[in-house]
């Protein structure tokens, strides 16, 4: 472990050691990270013996929340910055230091390949002690761990901002689809969804396509009086965040009767759903003979609306002609807890084979 850059963070480790035992807590611990394009959130978890059960729920320390941590979408300094800021902060308020933790699970979105990986972990290894474990994992592991306790078996739907379809086998297979992010298509996401409702909103106002009510309902939202400014609103920060918080608005048209609005949703759950049929064919979650039950953990903002316009509860139907053995789950727990008790799991399976040790993106 070296002093890295963002080093002055970390100075309350020195002042908990000069209060003393009274203020610093000792006990081993483990961080679960969660980022995506929106914030990151960092738990901190008590390390819980291998011989006892994990609770349900487990026991936090600590919670902390920083920025966006997608290198694709900030840069990877900005990124590398909310990531390091957001797990001294989730210490500092468990009254923890680096040297108590055992284990580190970060998941975060924009992780696609082993070279993101390989880069990650050797940052990590400058920040911690050498005895500390990592995993490093897409941020949709750990969603899906949220929903089953730390174990990977089934698959993940998130569709927040972005959307990616993850799964797992029991014996180790993993296959995605989708997560390549806006600019490759991740329609059915937030930011999907939205930038059609920006388009067919400018479409509209040209004389291009057909009349819809998004396009006075976007400019009432944005208090902007002509669809010519949403020109210069979208491109005057073009993030992907600010585009998909107009979700709702499309929502709301839909649910109104308007034609566009209907069709952009239900081509989004389309996507959604093609997403998660692709994952199952290819792990063969679902059986040979495409009936046997499998878990499916439900993230995001956009599956959650709970309005009369449901999307996840679409989803589910569309999914269901092709596979009635899904099993929908909404998770009790936020990702970045699932990120910890995927740690601890994979901690105690490697415990139990007599080879611990730190993991890249196949655990």
């Amino acid at each position: 472990m070296k002093r890295y850059r963002n080093g002055e963070i970390w100075d309350f480790e020195q002042e908990l050691q000069l209060l003393g035992d009274g203020f610093c807590d000792q006990r081993e611990v483990i961080l679960g990270l969660d980022g995506d394009t929106t914030c990151t959130v960092c738990v901190c978890m008590p390390f819980i013996p291998f011989a006892h059960s994990l609770p349900d729920p487990p026991p936090i320390l600590s919670r902390a929340v920083a920025g966006c941590s997608n290198h694709n979408s900030v840069g990877e300094s900005a990124a590398r910055d909310a990531l390091e800021l957001v797990m001294a902060n989730a210490l500092s308020k468990a009254g923890s230091t680096r040297f108590c933790v055992q284990a580190v699970c970060l998941a975060v979105s924009g992780v696609n390949h082993p070279t993101d990986v390989e880069r990650i972990m050797n940052w990590l290894r400058d920040i911690f002690p050498s005895h500390v474990h990592f995993f490093v994992q897409n941020d949709a592991v750990a969603a899906l761990a949220s929903g089953t306790m730390g174990k990977l078996h089934g698959c993940v739907l998130i569709a927040g901002t972005g959307t990616i379809a993850y799964g797992f086998t029991e014996d180790g297979r993993d296959a995605r689809a989708a997560g390549a992010g806006p600019v490759l298509g991740d329609w059915g996401s937030g930011y999907g969804i939205a930038a059609q409702a920006l388009t067919a909103a400018i479409r509209a106002y040209d004389g291009r396509g057909p009349y819809t009510a998004l396009t006075s309902s976007i400019l009432r939202k944005l208090d902007l009086s002509s669809p010519d400014e949403l020109i210069g609103w979208t491109y005057s920060d073009p993030s992907w965040a600010r585009i998909a918080a107009l979700v709702p608005v499309v929502v709301t048209c839909a649910e109104g009767g308007d034609e566009v609005a209907n069709k952009i949703l239900r081509d989004a759950v389309e996507e959604l759903a093609s997403s998660v049929k692709a994952v199952v064919r290819r792990l063969q979650l679902c059986g040979e003979d495409g009936n046997d039950p499998f878990p499916l953990v439900m993230v995001g903002a956009v599956l959650e609306a709970k309005k009369k316009w449901d999307i996840g509860r679409e989803v589910i139907n569309c999914i269901c002609k092709d596979f009635p053995g899904v099993h929908p789950i909404c998770p009790k727990v936020e990702p970045a807890i699932g990120a910890a008790l995927l740690a601890w799991n994979l901690l105690a399976r490697y415990n139990r084979q007599g080879n611990l040790r730190s993991e890249t993106n196949s655990p």
